[in-house]
Order: C-alpha cells, then sequence, then structure tokens
C-alpha cells in the first residue's frame, strides 16, 4: 500500500481527533501540548514517559510535557467525554458490545494513588499495584477504551491524609470496582453509546446490580459467574456450583449437535468462540433455560463452556436476551470479552498506557486518558484503512491483530 497514503489517512484523523478535543484545553497552546503527548504516545520509543517523548519532540527538557500533566488546566473527565464522542462517530455500532475488565499497574513505593498490596490479573498474583477498571467498546470496527478509573481501596478511603497527599478529591467514597463499571455504564447510556450486549468476568457477572440494571434499559448481557452465585429455575434459587456438577456427572455422551438453532437444550454442541493466535478457541457448549423475564421478548439462560481438552473445566455465564438470539451470538459474545487481554496488551505496549511516572490521582486520570485516545486514533486509521482498500498484502492489518505491527509497518 501507498506510505504516502498511509501518512494522509493519520494526517487526516489526527486533525479530527484534535478538532473532537479542542474544547477541552486552554487556547491554541494547551491544545498543542495535547497534540504532541498524543504524538508522542504514538511514536516508536520504547517508553512513553517525560524525558524520553521530550528528546523525541527535540525539547530540551521534559518540563513543559511533565507540567502539561502536573499542572495543566483540562479535566480528564471532559477530555474522556469527547474520547466518547470521537468513538461513537467513527466506530459506532447497533450490535456492539461493551466489556467491562480490570487491569493492574505494577508499583513500588506506597505514595502512588492507589497503590496497594493487591491482587493483580497482569502479574497473577497478588503485588503492590495500582488496580484500573475499564469499560471498552467493542464494535466490528474496532477495540477501544471508552471510560477507566482508578480502584481506591478502603485502606485508602479510610485514610484521609494520605489521600490529600494523593490529590484524590474529598468527597472521595469507597467504591467496589463493580460499582465502578456500572457507573460506567449508566454514563455510556447516557452518553447515547449504541450497543446492544454487556459482558465481563464472574468479578462484576456476581454483581447483581449491574445485571438488574441492564434489563431495566432492555439491554442484553452475557455474564461470567462463578459457583457461589444462584440462578432461579421453577420455584427455586439453584447454586451454580451444583448445576455444574450436575453437567458434568451426567455428561457421558460424545455426540454433539451443531445446528445454531434457539432451541434451549441440555445437550452439548461443539461451537468456536473466535479465532485465537493458535486457530479456533473451540469448547463445547450448553445453553439451559432459566425463569422467563417480566420484559416481553426477552429471555434468560444459563450458557456453560466445557474445556474440550479438560471436561472438568466448566464456566457458566448468565445470559438475558431477546428470544430471537442464536445460540452462536452469545457464544460469540462470551469470547469476546478474552479478546479485552489483547487490547490492554496493545494500550500498555503501542501507546504507553502503563509508562506515567505521576504518582498523583488527577495525574493518573491525565496520563491514561491521553492514552486511550491515541489508541482511539489508531483503531480508527485502521478501520479507516480497511474499509477503504479491498485488496490485501503481506504488510496488510488483516495480516496481524496486533497493533504494533499496524503502526510498524507504516511508518507511524
Amino acid at each position: 500500500m501507498d506510505t504516502n497514503y498511509i501518512k494522509d489517512v493519520f494526517t487526516s484523523e489526527l486533525s479530527k481527533l484534535m478538532g473532537a478535543v479542542k474544547t477541552c484545553f486552554v487556547g491554541t497552546k494547551g491544545q498543542e501540548h495535547a497534540k504532541k503527548y498524543i504524538t508522542g504516545l504514538l511514536s516508536p520509543i520504547e517508553r512513553k514517559n517525560g524525558w524520553q517523548m521530550a528528546e523525541a519532540r527535540g525539547d530540551k527538557s521534559p518540563y513543559a510535557i511533565q507540567q502539561f500533566i502536573y499542572r495543566g488546566r483540562w479535566n480528564a473527565d471532559e477530555l474522556m467525554g469527547c474520547c466518547r464522542e470521537y468513538v461513537k462517530d467513527e466506530l459506532g455500532d447497533d450490535d456492539a458490545t461493551l466489556i467491562i475488565d480490570d487491569t493492574g499497574f505494577i508499583k513500588k513505593g506506597k505514595m502512588s494513588a492507589g497503590v496497594a498490596r493487591q491482587y493483580s490479573g497482569t502479574a497473577g498474583k497478588i503485588e503492590n499495584c495500582q488496580i484500573g477498571v475499564f469499560l471498552t467498546y467493542a464494535s466490528p470496527k474496532g477495540f477501544v477504551a471508552i471510560n477507566r478509573g482508578l480502584y481506591l481501596p478502603k485502606e485508602w478511603t479510610d485514610d484521609t491524609t494520605r489521600c490529600n497527599r494523593a490529590g484524590i478529591p474529598k468527597d472521595t467514597r469507597f467504591a467496589t470496582k463493580p460499582q465502578m463499571a456500572l457507573d460506567m455504564l449508566k454514563l455510556a447510556h447516557e452518553s447515547d453509546m449504541p450497543f446492544s450486549f454487556v459482558t465481563a468476568d464472574s468479578a462484576y457477572g456476581d454483581c447483581r446490580d449491574i445485571s438488574i440494571w441492564l434489563e431495566s434499559i432492555g439491554k442484553g448481557y452475557v455474564m461470567a459467574v462463578s459457583g457461589k452465585a444462584y440462578v432461579w429455575s421453577g420455584f427455586r434459587q439453584h447454586r451454580i456450583s451444583d448445576i455444574l456438577k450436575g453437567l458434568f456427572d451426567n455428561s457421558n455422551s460424545n455426540t454433539y449437535d451443531n445446528d445454531s438453532n434457539n432451541d434451549i437444550t441440555n445437550s452439548w454442541h461443539r461451537i468456536s468462540a473466535g479465532a485465537g493466535s493458535k486457530g479456533e478457541r473451540e469448547y463445547d457448549w450448553c445453553l439451559l433455560a432459566l425463569n422467563s423475564p417480566q420484559h416481553e421478548g426477552f429471555m434468560r439462560c444459563l450458557l456453560v463452556r466445557r474445556s474440550v481438552s479438560n471436561p472438568e473445566e466448566l464456566q457458566a455465564y448468565v445470559c438475558f436476551c431477546p428470544e430471537d438470539t442464536s445460540y452462536q451470538k452469545l457464544v460469540s459474545i462470551a469470547g469476546i470479552r478474552w479478546q479485552i487481554e489483547q487490547n490492554f496488551e496493545e494500550l500498555k505496549g503501542d501507546v504507553g498506557l502503563d509508562h506515567y511516572e505521576v504518582r498523583s490521582y488527577e495525574g493518573w486520570y491525565k496520563h491514561i486518558t491521553l492514552a486511550c485516545i491515541a489508541h482511539a486514533l489508531l483503531a480508527v486509521i485502521k478501520a479507516t484503512i480497511e474499509t477503504d482498500t479491498k485488496f490485501h498484502t503481506a504488510m496488510e492489518i488483516e495480516k496481524t491483530d496486533s497493533l504494533s505491527a499496524f503502526k510498524k509497518g507504516r511508518n507511524l
């Protein structure tokens, strides 16, 4: 593909993005600093910190870029709102899915806002880290984070002095990660972001407040739940762990019904949840009926995933969806959530989501928001090029799911 064409697309989309966010910054100088920060995050430098971005820009010191984050008179939440509008305009789709998940940022010391000894999925163990909760917009055109929140453990919110030192607002109260996620979902809905489903792992699927709210606004969900969760079937509640045990004890059949129909049945279907790095991610799936909701035209069901190689490995998903939703659609929504890990890798590896050097609460939000915007720009460019071109070569983005390879191939 013509390199000049790629550069033209980049220049055009960057101009469009800066036009969408310019009202968030004070004057042309603030807008220029924002543009330099975003392009610095998009640059090929290894670490997107103040010193290296300043060097890449040809600045004598990192002072200007650091002050833009430390003392810049702009609001990160307002900027995130502009990012949502940009994503809605460029990537919006009525069939989109919202994905809830969190990621860890390994940190040393005790001064960074929200840092604590806590479990990090990134590290796979308890580490000294910060935890960010993210809401990702997954449309057929791309995956983009449209909101973020810094989780503050109770040891922080109960310590006023510590919060003051980190610049945490005085009216900040403790909120669980599911509570933070629900607030983000409500804001996305209020912003008229088009979507049809929400998915998340069991840390959020076990929170009934999320599913109850989604049902109240007529939005579907496929939420993983843990064994301790309960569902209603008939006149009583059933513990998920008991349901899964019963399915395992009675699953002796090696025959599979591959018809993608809407019948609720406890037979196993071997279906791919999407392509992975090693090919199609095939699992055995079982769909069980749950009590019908009060919403006409909708149904509730329990989707169960069983590993092909290890039949003892079972995962349940509580689903709420239109009655005409296909089996494959529910499986696909469950599979979409796994792609969030790739999205976090791109955010951290391609645009320096975790390369910040700030300790303050406000500084965290500012850097993270700018990284989300830089990533959104890349996703829009990728979608634009895929739409405008009908052929593929070894250098085309369809040959890889990595935005880093996409950037490298186009000298961005």
